[in-house]
């Protein structure tokens, strides 16, 4: 999945967010010395091969009132961690969630999953809607609750790489 030097100007100009113009694939081309179409197209072509995600408008949640976030961590068997995680992974409220490795004997925990809501007992609810759908497949859970923003954007690549 290499992406050429037209391709990583084009990350590096959009990866803080498009200009809030009426036309910002035209501003964008404009500060690239490119045609409209052709960012358009490029950043089509990277969303279809899988380097670009998604083109999507990114709200504050803590300005909307979503202002408790806990990064629910679970024991889960490792024969149904992907199907499981899958199935967490789906449910609206739930940002991020990954599988990883375990750290033992401290650290029991393979699957994480970001849950967000407007309150810790939010929180807490959509936990425990988790867990019920973990079932017995899930032999020990936690919570760690975010108390601080230190940082707060996506990767940003850098011209060289």
């Amino acid at each position: 999945m290499m992406i050429d030097a037209a391709d990583r100007r084009i990350i590096n100009a959009t990866q803080g967010g498009l200009p809030l113009t009426p036309a910002p694939y035209a501003e964008v081309a404009g500060w690239l010395g490119m045609p409209e179409a052709e960012v358009i197209d490029r950043l089509a072509a990277m969303q279809a091969r899988g380097i670009v995600r998604r083109l999507a408008l990114a709200p504050n949640h803590y300005a909307l009132g979503v202002t408790a976030n806990g990064m629910s961590v679970w024991d889960v068997a490792d024969d149904r961690a992907d199907e499981l995680g899958a199935r967490v992974g789906a449910l609206d409220y739930v940002s991020h969630c990954y599988l990883r490795p375990r750290a033992l004997p401290d650290w029991p925990y393979n699957l994480f999953a970001m849950i967000h809501g407007q309150s810790r007992a939010e929180v807490e609810a959509k936990r425990q809607e988790i867990a019920a759908l973990l079932g017995p497949a899930a032999r020990a859970s936690d919570i760690l609750y975010s108390t601080r923003i230190l940082k707060k954007t996506g990767l940003r690549l850098t011209d060289g790489g």
